[in-house]
């Protein structure tokens, strides 16, 4: 396989294949395109105001007026769920885009000139990987400040060790092909080689790392907004809804189920998408 071959129509199509015939992929696709839908047509939907107060509707069972109660403040759940399922979505791709757009570089460059440069990058990933995931975010967060912004920044800076360790490793298993290797024969710079010749090749599992990484930023982002370090009132997060919602469990019960279930939801559609991906994009399946 060559460099400009790494991806060619016929192996697309056996991919495409491999997902239509797996039920588990299928499922997860259907459940993260639900979610990605409701935070795309939110602005658009028939729905009342997330942040309109009622004090004639406070704590509201489920009802026909509200499908899915109110909260301690008389606003609309079912609204604010919709709406929060924007900032949940967006933390999720765009913490897992800012590690990607960070950690595959230097991946790249520990992997391709290996020596001081992998020695290193390497010791210093090994340090991020030693601490836990969520740790490192909330730290990071309390630093930068509470706001989604600085939240998927926190994340995505968190995410980002993962992301170096796997491009190392998928560098160094392609930089002796023979591809790579009439690359530089040819007398092509460093760059155009790892940017033309290798990248391409390691994309299926940066594609599948990232879309299981989506779901743990998505945890993380509700975690921290749980805290207070993320999503701020009264805008909606499943995070903060929660947060509220614990005050109230014997009183209120849905205004826990309901973002609860959301988180739990697209969690587990986007794992099980990126488990049939990780199947379909298997080179030793092909």
């Amino acid at each position: 396989m060559t460099s400009l071959d790494a991806f060619p129509a016929r192996r697309q199509s056996r991919v495409w294949s491999k997902l239509r015939r797996n039920p588990s992929a299928l499922a997860g696709a259907a459940i993260v395109a639900f979610f990605a839908a409701l935070a795309l047509l939110a602005p658009l939907l028939p729905i009342a105001d997330p942040l309109a107060t009622s004090w004639s509707a406070i704590r509201k069972a489920p009802s026909a007026a509200h499908l899915m109660g109110t909260d301690e403040i008389g606003r609309d759940v079912l609204s604010r769920m919709i709406w929060g399922a924007q900032a949940s979505l967006m933390a999720g791709v765009i913490s897992v885009a800012i590690a990607l757009v960070t950690g595959v570089p230097i991946g790249l460059l520990a992997g391709y000139f290996g020596g001081w440069t992998d020695t290193v990058i390497s010791r210093f990933t090994d340090a991020l990987l030693a601490m836990p995931f969520l740790i490192m975010a909330i730290a990071l967060a309390a630093f930068l400040g509470p706001s989604l912004m600085n939240a998927m920044i926190a994340i995505g800076l968190s995410a980002m060790p993962v992301f170096v360790r796997l491009t190392r490793g998928q560098v160094m298993a392609v930089r002796t092909e023979d591809y790579v290797e009439g690359a530089r024969a040819v007398g092509l710079g460093h760059i155009d080689i790892m940017w033309r010749h290798i990248l391409p090749n390691i994309v299926p599992p940066l594609i599948v790392q990232a879309t299981l990484t989506v779901a743990t930023a998505i945890i993380a982002e509700a975690s921290l907004s749980f805290l207070g370090l993320g999503q701020q009132a009264p805008a909606p997060s499943w995070g903060s809804m929660l947060n509220v919602a614990k005050n109230f469990l014997s009183q209120a019960p849905w205004m826990a189920l309901w973002p609860g279930a959301a988180i739990f939801l697209v969690v587990i559609g986007f794992n099980l998408l990126g488990d049939g991906l990780r199947d379909a994009l298997d080179p030793r399946e092909d």
